[in-house]
């Protein structure tokens, strides 16, 4: 272990450290973070971008009892090293392991868990001013990215924060849109007195001052902008009420720490919210991370010195079958528009991009405008594809239910990560999107077993009048070659893959093949019912009319999930059999590797057989 990061066990031992060696630190910090990242896979350009900063914070203020509220949290690695939780490293994102995102229940420096972006500045609002109603003296900071700042969700706060009389501080991390970018020694300089009490005290001063003349008052306010304008971007966020700061080299702890410190004392003394602006670089320190942000902002393991290597040909994942029919539905039909909301490469779009620049839309993290936005474009004739995690469609429920679902407009959700998703757990988990989208009226959902299935149902979903969404996993399925046409599935249709006696198993999704599995032991009946919304009701009544008992399968949550459309579509026909539900439980599944979720979960062959052996014991 290096000297100096192998004696800090928690921010307090850094406080104690000497300035002069702070900077050592940083660099044994980043070292440590790449060597680390390396061996366990994770989040790895954006966290060398923020050790300085986060050394910067943790040195300033007096964590855990000042607050630091990260937002998205794809940046905190270094955050979790020096606040106790390094030598736990090595078991980032793994089960039983360290969460990749801040967690309370983790750590007291975890001052508020996140993993979608835009909700720092609303938490550290929220608990600026409960510390206020408390009589605290407590600092409250944000720290949220250029990115996560095209969500309306941070706006909205900005908005709220600059009229609250608190202790609040906004820290702009500008890694990517580098709004303005550093200009040198006076920068530095100017930072650090626009940050000091002697120029906040003057300025109060000139305000009180020039208002009897306000002539003069607005004329020195036009100065005062237009001098700061100079050097800084500084309109956008006065104008919400801050108090404007930077922008800053967010790698030079000599121009971090006394800004900070100044902002800290203007806190102290009431001086409204602070904004400051820091610029940074993902992949700061390795150079193959400064190239490729991209490539390494969300590695697997890997040799530092070697870097990257080109990953060896496997299974067609679903996220390529779903880029592969983009481009080939775009060439047929020149009505289609593609939407990301921040995903290109996560969601498969990189070549339609390509081929289909004017058809492409990224919108930014901004899923409730990907949604209306599409709404939009059906409004006017033309077919609109939105690529979105499952987990992020969340973020946009009102707009498709007010904007898309009640106009019945026929937008396509191509939805990527249903189902588990592994290592980023809980917060990224696609387990809701069955019961929270099929009881919307006018929208259809479709979960295909397999890759070709997948292509043959977003063809059939592209194909219709009304919002259809298509659910599939993150990552490979069962192997199934894909074709290269166009043609849809029946609509509304599933078929029996096994004929079996006594029990039918209904399957929805890729959760088909492990039913077949345990199905071959017990001599069950499989059905692929391929929409959870609406359901095959009339194959349904038919399997139903032929076995003693049914079992439904799925991946997500049984509460309101395809199984409870089954009791459901039963119950309405008035037939009664036994119908064991299989899926998710009621909480909320943490990270691990997927396949051993899923076997914990009693969701893979062996145990959807113990299952129903268990539940159906004659008949099993």
């Amino acid at each position: 272990m290096n000297s100096l990061l192998s004696t800090i066990n928690e921010p307090a031992d850094l406080r104690r450290l000497p300035r002069t060696q702070l900077r050592s630190l940083a660099d044994e910090l980043r070292s440590f973070l790449l060597e680390s990242v390396a061996k366990t896979g994770g989040h790895l350009s954006s966290n060398l971008g923020t050790v300085e900063l986060t050394v910067a914070l943790h040195a300033v203020f007096n964590t855990p009892y000042d607050w630091l509220v990260w937002d998205v949290g794809h940046q905190t690695y270094p955050h979790k090293i020096l606040t106790g939780r390094r030598q736990r490293m090595a078991s980032l994102r793994q089960q039983g392991g360290l969460s990749g995102f801040p967690q309370r229940g983790e750590s007291e420096y975890d001052t508020f868990g996140t993993a979608h972006s835009s909700t720092s500045i609303s938490a550290a609002l929220g608990m600026a001013i409960a510390a206020r109603q408390k009589g605290e003296n407590r600092n409250a900071v944000a720290i949220i990215g250029d990115g996560a700042l095209t969500a309306g969700m941070a706006f909205e706060a900005l908005n709220n924060a600059g009229v609250a009389d608190c202790q609040l501080l906004v820290i702009l991390n500008d890694n990517d849109m580098s709004i303005s970018p550093p200009v040198g020694a006076l920068n530095r300089y100017l930072a650090q007195l626009m940050s000091g009490q002697f120029y906040a005290a003057a300025k109060n001063v000139g305000k009180q001052v020039l208002k009897g003349a306000p002539p003069l008052f607005e004329l020195a306010k036009r100065i005062e902008q237009q001098a700061k304008g100079m050097v800084v971007p500084a309109t956008l966020f006065e104008k919400f009420g801050f108090n404007y700061i930077g922008p800053i080299d967010g790698h030079d702890l000599d121009s971090l720490i006394p800004t900070l410190e100044n902002i800290k004392h203007l806190m102290a003394h009431h001086s409204g919210p602070q904004f400051l602006h820091v610029v940074t670089k993902k992949g700061q320190g390795y150079h193959l991370a400064e190239a490729d942000p991209v490539a390494y902002h969300g590695p697997g393991k890997f040799d530092p010195m070697v870097g990257l290597k080109a990953a060896t040909q496997s299974k067609t994942t679903f996220t390529q079958v779903f880029g592969q029919w983009l481009c080939d539905m775009a060439q047929q039909d020149q009505r289609l528009i593609g939407i990301t909301p921040a995903m290109r490469e996560g969601s498969g779009m990189v070549e339609f991009e390509r081929r289909y620049p004017g058809r492409y839309f990224d919108v930014g993290i901004a899923e409730q405008h990907a949604v209306t936005f599409a709404a939009g474009l059906a409004c006017e004739g033309l077919k609109p594809v939105v690529a979105i995690y499952s987990t992020f469609l969340q973020r946009a429920y009102d707009q498709l239910i007010h904007d898309v679902a009640i106009q019945n407009l026929p937008v396509v959700f191509a939805l990527d990560r249903a189902g588990l998703v592994g290592a980023d757990g809980a917060t990224h988990a696609g387990a809701y999107d069955i019961p929270f989208m099929r009881c919307i009226p006018n929208v259809s959902v479709a979960c295909p077993a397999d890759e070709n299935e997948c292509r043959q149902l977003l063809s059939t979903a592209f194909a219709q009048s009304h919002p259809v969404a298509v659910r599939y996993p993150r990552g490979a399925g069962a192997g199934v070659a894909v074709g290269t046409g166009l043609e849809p599935l029946p609509f509304a249709k599933g078929e029996i893959r096994r004929e079996g006696q006594g029990m039918a198993i209904l399957a929805f999704g890729t959760l088909l093949y492990p039913a077949m599995a345990a199905a071959e032991k017990l001599n069950a009946t499989v059905v692929n019912m391929r929409w959870a919304k609406p359901l095959d009701v009339e194959l349904l009544l038919q399997v139903a009319a032929r076995h003693d008992s049914l079992v439904s399968v799925e991946d997500g949550a049984i509460m309101g999930g395809a199984g409870s459309a089954v009791a459901e579509a039963l119950n309405h026909a008035g037939v009664l059999r036994p119908l064991l539900q299989l899926g998710f439980p009621d909480r909320f599944i943490e990270h691990g590797d997927p396949a051993q979720l899923l076997v914990q979960l009693g969701l893979d062959a062996p145990g959807i057989e113990a299952s129903i052996r268990q539940r159906f014991p004659s008949q099993a």
